[in-house]
């Protein structure tokens, strides 16, 4: 999303690192969490390491700063910043998301202005009878269960949709911490769905299940006429994403 760009993990990699030139090596043996005042440092080494704007990087819960802890001790010779994931949602969130959550929080409802789960293929019969049995029941939980009544359309032509379930999404997302609301601003624009990253927010759905529900039509495709092994990567990268915003999202609670 546009207001919450890609941050490295620490503020040497940011000095330090260029992907094309130079690799930032491992400099910290051990890695652990500690609590105190704020929340719950990654420590390396005893030392607690810098988001990009020179914040500690501190998380809200014990489960959430062991799921950071996790990637630092995982890395090898060298820092690899794409598997930090969940360290980068955490820098955005301290350093990013903090300062700008009403823009954020507006990008989310925008989403569940054209929302995935809205939007029905016109043909063949077995897609379009898929979707419906697929979608149907997630349209009426986030009704139910949100507050948020969005209506279907066949087609890709765009249907607008009521400005109360616009604003209900952004009070939603508004309602999170800063963390939180960063998981969220990550998960809708993975799913096209603002209704299926609420649901994965709260637990209705798991990352997995959120996912296979966001690439019906993909998954059609693919069994029509096969993937390829580029596609297959594709698919495999964002599924694990799906799967650590999971992650994220039950550390935090």
């Amino acid at each position: 999303m546009s207001h919450i760009p890609p941050l490295d993990p620490s503020v040497a990699a940011r000095k330090g690192f260029r992907e094309s030139e130079e690799r930032l090596k491992r400099f910290w043996t051990a890695v652990d969490v500690v609590e105190g005042e704020g929340g719950w440092a990654v420590t390396l080494d005893g030392r607690t390491p810098k988001t990009p704007a020179h914040a500690p990087l501190r998380l809200p819960t014990e489960a959430a700063a062991r799921l950071a802890a996790e990637e630092w001790a995982a890395q090898g010779e060298f820092i690899d910043p794409a598997t930090m994931p969940a360290t980068r949602l955490a820098s955005t969130a301290i350093d990013r998301v903090s300062q700008v959550r009403e823009a954020v929080a507006d990008e989310i409802a925008a989403f569940a202005g054209s929302d995935l789960l809205c939007y029905l293929a016109e043909h063949p019969t077995s897609l379009v009878e898929k979707q419906a049995r697929a979608w149907t029941p997630w349209r009426d939980w986030a009704a139910r269960e949100l507050g948020v009544a969005l209506e279907p359309a066949e087609g890709i032509v765009h249907r607008a949709q009521a400005p109360a379930a616009m604003a209900r999404v952004k009070a939603l997302a508004l309602e999170l911490d800063d963390f939180a609301l960063t998981g969220l601003a990550a998960a809708v624009p993975l799913l096209g769905s603002a209704i299926l990253g609420l649901a994965l927010h709260r637990g209705a759905l798991s990352g997995e299940a959120a996912f296979d529900l966001s690439r019906i039509e993909e998954a059609f495709q693919e069994d029509q006429w096969g993937v390829d092994a580029e596609a297959a990567e594709r698919t495999a990268n964002r599924r694990a994403e799906a799967v650590l915003s999971d992650r994220w999202f039950r550390a935090l609670a």
